[in-house]
């Protein structure tokens, strides 16, 4: 068996979700390797939702081992009422979700710093989702940040975050936040973090170690990735990213394993385009059909409820996620969406200052400026209880076959619903490795 990647292909919110959790069952393992809780992966099981910020989407298979990577910042309070949750429900994590000891924890005064910040960028908003993430990411790279394994060590744990606050409320004041963090809001913070390591204790374990011993073992792993390709913080439409790395390469990294563990990456992408928060969109609709996506789509933020923006499907943006993410097949959800829309466009190039564009740009600031050349297609019925590729009216598989020609990707799988098992899979990626 193979070990698969799933990786978002636009600007997130792709249904990743629901594709992982019909591929966990098929794995041994699902492992979330990058990312907080400002990610939401939603699931539809017998009419009931489920939404999950950190918890792998595999969780809800029985048999499946779930792990968070040494890559993910870590909300424990969040990840606590998951698991919470997911008690209430009838699943258990115990013996079955395992916590990188090496993972970064986002701290309270993370999510503060990150409100004050946003709140003083005025018109240059980068849409933050205001759950600490960027904050938490940022004391990482500067060998400051508190992480899980610190939870069992009391004094080094009270010295980070009393180092850390000295500098922070000056930090504070100067993004129009005046109340510096008093003796007993630090004793508050340490106490609720001696809670949560007590709770997380029996999840802590060396995740790198147990995914490499399960790979040596000649198990399959799922790598499940948050966000999408254009949200990376190296490759996408930077500054309005997150702060991580959301491609697949990252995979390897953020679990602690070999690149050569990766055997093959299947991107999420919609039939059409949504993004969440600030920046350019070149194939955005503000009128009546973006509003149509947004209604009959839900499109609606998992982690923060806020409406998605919408629009035509980007094959100029979809063609650089291919290339920056090594993506080999691709699952498109959201199909039946498209619905009773005729003609249905799709953007095949932009046009900047008089020049046709087939790549995407490096230059964020010309993204925004580009206008995007369509083609039209004809539009299709409804689709939701099709399960079969040849029973897919001809407009639906022409449309489909034209994504995969111009990509110059397969199609592993298509989407035509929200519920569990409203899918039509045409190959499985972990026997096309």
């Amino acid at each position: 068996m193979a070990n698969v990647v799933v990786v978002g292909a636009q600007w997130g919110d792709e249904g990743k979700g629901k594709i992982v959790d019909l591929y966990g069952r098929r794995a041994d393992w699902v492992v979330r390797y990058q990312g907080g809780n400002n990610a939401g992966h939603t699931l539809v099981v017998d009419g009931q939702t489920t939404v999950l910020h950190l918890v792998p989407s595999g969780i809800l298979h029985p048999s499946t081992r779930c792990a968070i990577g040494n890559g993910v910042v870590i909300d424990p309070g969040i990840l606590l009422e998951e698991l919470a949750l997911l008690r209430s429900r009838g699943v258990e994590a115990d013996g079955r979700l395992f916590v990188s000891a090496g993972a970064h924890l986002i701290m309270p005064y993370h999510r503060r710093l990150d409100l004050a910040r946003e709140a003083t960028r005025g018109v240059d908003k980068i849409g933050t989702t205001g759950r600490g993430i960027g904050p938490a990411y940022e004391d990482k790279i500067a060998r400051r940040g508190v992480r899980v394994a610190d939870l069992a060590d009391a004094p080094r744990l009270e010295g980070l975050v009393r180092n850390r606050l000295i500098e922070l409320n000056a930090i504070l004041a100067a993004n129009n936040d005046h109340e510096p963090y008093s003796e007993s809001e630090i004793r508050g913070i340490l106490d609720r973090m001696k809670e949560f390591g007590d709770a997380l204790r029996p999840f802590v374990a060396n995740v790198g170690q147990r995914v490499g011993d399960a790979i040596a073992g000649g198990e399959s792993i799922l790598f499940e990735g948050a966000q999408g390709a254009l949200l990376d913080i190296d490759h996408g439409t930077y500054p309005f990213v997150t702060s991580s790395n959301t491609v697949a390469s990252n995979a390897a990294t953020g679990v602690g394993v070999g690149p050569s563990a990766l055997h093959r990456v299947v991107g999420i992408m919609k039939a059409y385009t949504t993004r969440v928060g600030s920046g350019p969109f070149p194939t955005e609709d503000t009128g009546e059909l973006g509003e149509r996506l947004r209604k009959v789509g839900r499109e609606f933020g998992a982690t923060t409820g806020r409406p998605r923006r919408c629009g035509w499907l980007d094959l100029v943006a979809m063609r650089y996620a291919v290339r920056v993410s090594g993506i080999q097949s691709l699952a498109v959800t959201k199909l039946d969406v498209l619905a009773g829309v005729d003609p249905i466009q799709a953007c095949v190039a932009y046009k900047l200052d008089g020049e046709r564009l087939t790549t995407f740009p490096d230059n964020v600031h010309d993204l925004a400026r580009v206008e995007p050349v369509y083609t039209s297609f004809p539009g299709f019925g409804e689709i939701g209880a099709v399960r079969r590729f040849e029973e897919l009216p001809e407009n639906a598989r022409a449309y489909l076959e034209w994504i995969a020609k111009s990509l110059g990707v397969e199609i592993s799988l298509v989407s035509v619903g929200p519920e569990r098992g409203a899918d039509i899979e045409l190959t499985n990626p972990f026997e096309a490795a």
